[in-house]
Parts: structure tokens; sequence; C-alpha cells
């Protein structure tokens, strides 16, 4: 591709897609593109690089002298500008590929890949490179507030990817963290997700195992020792592999634990580290962040002070204002086992609090039957769980739905108190009557749950200002 000098992004506004988009431009091609929806930030980013963009897809909109077009992950057959290039017999990429050629050969490549944790242990790792003076590039799929923003790319040597196990394009099927050139790769735990695309638990795992093979004999996978999927992935595989958990068993041991409410300690082989965050499963992300900056070549003081000075990532349990002692938490915990962690750290974050927990069940998985009785079990964790309807609930088979009824009615017979409540409204007017100080409202979703967080924060200033007049 290194001949080709104009290149035409279809779907240019995503998070990713923009980053390479302007890299691209930066070093010295001609770049243009088009998405569905352009607005700022990015729309106002991108032509301030000098991007010429498009609002809405057409075949015009890619130019005549065009070498390459960039076709992203949402972009499926019948795109305008996807049949334009099929019939136009255009050289066309997905986003990983692009990246592969440009921006990722020849480099040390660090791919944090796994159901769970991936945004936050790929923030934390990008972080102590940063902070350590690498300047590294990297793709995360989140905001860490240390960096402002997920996707940047520079002729530093390191590259941070999160790496998802999700497909590639419309023409391309396989994950896309199968492009990344791994030399260090982090496993942090292995469960089914994704119904759209796999079937079955083991199919996730061939292509993890898919990963594994492509990491070189000079690399490293660090793996979750304490999970068993993680260690079939490992089973076998040909590059070094260093088992990292709390288990005797592990390579790499986290051991000597302590929570307190607003940090965690450990040692980590033997050497103590703290992160000003609470859970679990965020020890575990440290953990493999702290092993990959040390097979980087970090000092144990540059990792330290990187941890410290880490203030975590947009969406993780992060707090968007407080009314008259109730407080209102984002998190963008979708998946049953990410429910439990999330509910975990928040109880050790404020033990003598009520928790409610709203959840959206948005994603292509929640959506379905899969996990019905895994998220009674994990919602019922909560005080009081009000499950959210289901978003687009037609484009999922009749018969494959979750029912959410059942999973309210299944979160009292558990222990807890559910409600089923159809509208963002309902739920609002539901939660400020029942809430009182004290209490902490997490909001679970991975989409925007239609503005509910400062719709509740209105609501309970207003409810607040009725009760003192």
């Amino acid at each position: 591709m290194s001949d080709k000098t104009n290149f035409h992004f279809t779907g240019i506004c995503g998070t990713a897609m923009g980053a390479v988009a302007a890299a691209m431009k930066n070093r010295g091609y001609t770049v243009t593109g088009s998405d569905a929806n352009v607005y700022p930030p990015m729309s106002d980013f991108l032509r301030g690089q000098g991007i010429t963009l498009t609002e809405g897809y057409s075949e015009k909109n890619i130019p005549e002298d065009t070498d390459v077009v960039i076709i992203g992950n949402a972009i499926s057959r019948g795109n305008p500008e996807a049949e334009a290039a099929l019939d136009r017999k255009l050289l066309y990429h997905s986003l990983p590929e692009v990246m592969k050629e440009f921006f990722l050969r020849g480099k040390r490549n660090f791919v944090v890949s796994g159901t769970h944790g991936k945004t936050t242990t790929s923030s934390m790792l990008a972080w102590l490179f940063v902070n350590a003076g690498l300047d590294p590039g990297y793709m995360i799929g989140g905001i860490p507030k240390n960096l402002g923003h997920g996707a940047h790319f520079t002729d530093s040597d390191f590259n941070v990817l999160e790496g998802d196990e999700y497909d590639t394009a419309f023409f391309d099927k396989r994950s896309k963290f199968l492009h990344y050139l791994p030399e260090c790769v982090v496993v942090n735990n292995v469960e089914f997700d994704h119904a759209d695309i796999y079937n079955n638990i083991d199919e996730i795992k061939l292509t993890f195992r898919r990963l594994l093979n492509i990491v070189p004999r000079g690399g490293m996978a660090y793996v979750n020792g304490d999970e068993q999927n993680c260690l079939d992935v490992a089973d076998k595989a040909p590059c070094p592999v260093t088992t990292v958990g709390f288990g005797e068993n592990c390579t790499l041991r986290i051991e000597n634990l302590n929570y307190e409410t607003d940090r965690s300690s450990f040692t980590l082989g033997g050497i103590a580290y703290s992160v000003p965050m609470t859970g679990e499963f965020n020890v575990r992300n440290a953990a493999m962040a702290v092993a990959c900056a040390t097979f980087a070549g970090l000092t144990v003081k540059e990792i330290r002070n990187g941890l410290e000075s880490f203030e975590g990532v947009a969406r993780r349990q992060e707090f968007k204002g407080e009314v008259n002692g109730i407080k209102v938490i984002d998190d963008f915990a979708h998946h049953p086992t990410a429910i439990k962690l999330a509910v975990q750290s928040l109880r050790q974050r404020h033990p003598d609090s009520r928790l409610w927990v709203l959840f959206e069940p948005r994603s292509n998985t929640t959506r379905r039957a899969i996990f019905q009785n895994e998220l009674a079990e994990a919602l019922a964790l909560a005080d009081f769980a009000v499950v959210a309807a289901i978003p687009d609930l037609h484009k999922i088979p009749e018969n494959d739905r979750l029912d959410p009824t059942k999973l309210s009615t299944d979160i009292a017979r558990l222990g807890g108190i559910g409600y089923y409540l159809p509208d963002v409204e309902t739920i609002v007017a539901k939660v400020v009557k029942n809430a009182r100080p004290g209490d902490i409202i997490a909001v679970l979703s991975n989409g925007g749950f239609g503005g509910i967080h400062q719709k509740l924060l209105n609501a309970l200033e207003k409810d607040t200002a009725l009760l003192t007049k």
C-alpha cells in the first residue's frame, strides 16, 4: 500500500477511524472521508487536520483519484460507498489492515485482550508508557482521563492496542486483534460474548488461540492463571506464556492484597504497587499492566509513579454528580461478570451506602436470553436493581429474547429488589421517589441510556428544591 497516496475513509468519524485518518494526513497522504453523522468534536478535529468531510454516504463521495477505500467495521453491504468500491473494483481495506501496514509493522505492539478489562488495562499501560516518556501510539476503546482521547499514533517504537475479538469488516470475519502484529499479549479473561458472531465459547477460545499463535518466540503472553478458559487458550501455545493471578500455580502471583475505600495495594512477584482504584478486577488489570511495562523495560519506580497518577477511564465508575447526598455513577458494565465486579467495587468504595443498579440490556448478547439466569444473579447483588426496556427488540428473534419481566422476578427470588420499568422517565421517577441521602445510583449500559444520568440529577435537584420549600 506504500505506493498509494489518496485514501478515502467510509465511516471516518469513529474514534479509531478518525485518529488513523488524521495520522495519515500528517504523513502527507491525501485523505477524504464520510460518515452518516458528522458532528463535533470529531468533525472539528478532522477538518482542523485539513481533511474533507461529507455527511451521509454516496458513491459520489469517493473521489475519482482514490487509491484505497478504508471501510469501517460498522459498514455493511448495501452501503452506497461499499457498493461503489466493489463496482469500481477499487482497492479496499479494513481499518486494522491499514493500521498494520502503516503504524504497527516493525514496532513493539502490546495487545490487551479479554472479555473484560481491556479498556482499563490498555489505558493503564498506555499511561505508564506516556508517563515514562516513551510517547507510545495507542488505540483504546474508551477515553483514558490521563490522555484525553482514545487513539493516537506516533513514531515511537511502542504501540498499546485494545485487542477486540469482534470481527474486522463485512469482508473479513477474523477478529480485529489478529491484524495487530503483537509482541506482547494480555489475555485478561475469556467468556462467552458477542452472540451475534460467535455460537459458543469454543469458537471464542479458538480466536484467542489464533492470537497467541502469532506472538513471536521473543515475545510474551500474560494470561490469567486463575481462569480455566484462559489456561485452555494458552495450552500448547507456541510463544512464551506467563500466568498471572492469585493462585499458587500462577507464575507471577498477586499477593498481599489490601483494599481501602479509594485505592488498592498489592505485590506482584514480591514487588509492592498501589493503584487509586478499587475492586479485585482493577487489581488484576493493574497487575497485567505492570507485567507488560516490566517486559517493555520500565523500572519499578517508573511503574509505581505511573500507577499512582492513573486517573481512570471515562464511563468506568465515573462520578457524574451528587444531589442531597445521593451520588450518580456511570459504568460501562453490561456482561453478568462485569456487573458482579462493578457491584463488588462499588461496595468496597461505598461500604455504608445502599446501592441502586440501573441496567440497560443493550448489547447483542444481553438482549438475548443467553444470560437470563446469570444477569439475575449479578443484579441481585445490588440493594435495588432496575431493568430497562430492551432497545431494538425487533432485531432479536422472538424465541431468543431476554425476558426483562422474568429478570426482575428472578432478582426478587434471589433476595434482591428488582423492577422492570419500560422507559427512562418511569425509571427516574421511581428512583427519585425512593432514593435517600447516602445512596449510590449506578447506571450500567454500553450506550447512552437516553441521557438518564443528567435526567436523574435534574430530577433529584427538583425534588430537593420542593422538599426544602
